[in-house]
């Protein structure tokens, strides 16, 4: 997840949905639906062309997940080469992400979170220290915590704040703090903010 340096509630308000999942972002666009720099009331204009609609598109999924545009890029190119609909296989590569997955446990109450639990080691992945937030899980993989009280505490502070809904994928024990890739997720266990096929439409020119 590429730090992104931007005010988030600038960016919900630019692509006029709240990709984040934050509560506070439906709060923002209700009382501010009007883009940054714009006053109250501002229509602006209503006609926007088929590469401005991919490109908005495009930036809704690549913020939601936090990426770079390299990483994103890079990303549908491995979905093109894969057996499929490049959209579905984009999709599901960009769930099966690390940091995403430790997210959607309820480990993390955000993916910039989550993928900061990574980066500093307090996940364990197969019982093994994994700190790189892109690594894609397989079915079977179990996603631990470091055996320390510091880390356990953090996660579990996380997981009270969480408010994730378990996708049918993915199991989770609370008390061990464990959880586990049941199966690889399909098309349509993945909640998106954006069309991806617009994505797919955008890359592919």
């Amino acid at each position: 997840m590429a730090r992104n340096q931007k005010a988030r509630g600038k960016i919900v308000r630019r692509l006029g949905v709240n990709i984040y999942g934050n509560g506070k972002y439906d709060r923002l666009l209700k009382k501010k639906p009007q883009k940054p720099g714009q006053e109250k009331g501002y229509r602006g204009r209503n006609k926007v062309s088929d590469y401005g609609r991919q490109l908005l598109e495009k930036q809704k999924l690549r913020f939601s997940y936090g990426l770079s545009e390299k990483q994103f890029f890079n990303t549908f190119v491995k979905a093109k080469t894969m057996d499929g609909l490049t959209g579905d296989n984009m999709m599901i590569l960009l769930e099966r992400r690390l940091d995403n997955v430790v997210y959607r446990l309820g480990m993390a109450t955000t993916r910039a979170q989550a993928r900061q639990f990574v980066s500093h080691g307090h996940i364990r992945l197969n019982g093994k220290r994994s700190n790189v937030a892109s690594i894609v899980v397989r079915e079977g993989d179990v996603i631990q915590i470091r055996d320390k009280e510091g880390s356990k505490k953090i996660i579990r502070e996380s997981m009270a704040h969480s408010n994730q809904v378990l996708p049918a994928w993915l199991v989770v024990d609370s008390d061990a703090l464990t959880g586990k890739v049941d199966r690889l997720p399909y098309r349509t266990d993945i909640p998106s903010v954006a069309n991806e096929q617009m994505v797919v439409e955008f890359y592919s020119k």
